[in-house]
């Protein structure tokens, strides 16, 4: 499903027009956004929590060549879900 799909099916379930699902569903996203810049975690409950994790620098290596590549420190967001699929 793509965004498109999701804001579709939003507004199906919710009984709004596409555009209020939208701004709805882009709303949703800036927030996410805004929080997990701010460091902070977001937890929905039933669906899951999202946080930032601090990944240390490493060394790699390049699968062409096979020359060590070095990986600088970052962080990347990481979702826990809450969801059990049957």
């Amino acid at each position: 499903m793509n965004k498109t799909q999701f804001v579709e099916a939003v507004a199906l379930d919710s009984n709004m027009t596409r555009l209020e699902a939208r701004k709805a569903v882009d709303a949703m996203i800036r927030i996410t956004n805004r929080t997990l810049r701010e460091g902070d975690r977001l937890t929905i409950t039933g669906l899951g929590t999202f946080s930032i994790q601090h990944k240390t620098e490493r060394v790699g290596r390049n699968p062409r060549t096979g020359a060590a590549v070095k990986i600088p420190a970052r962080k990347v967001v990481k979702f826990r879900s809450t969801v059990e699929i049957e």
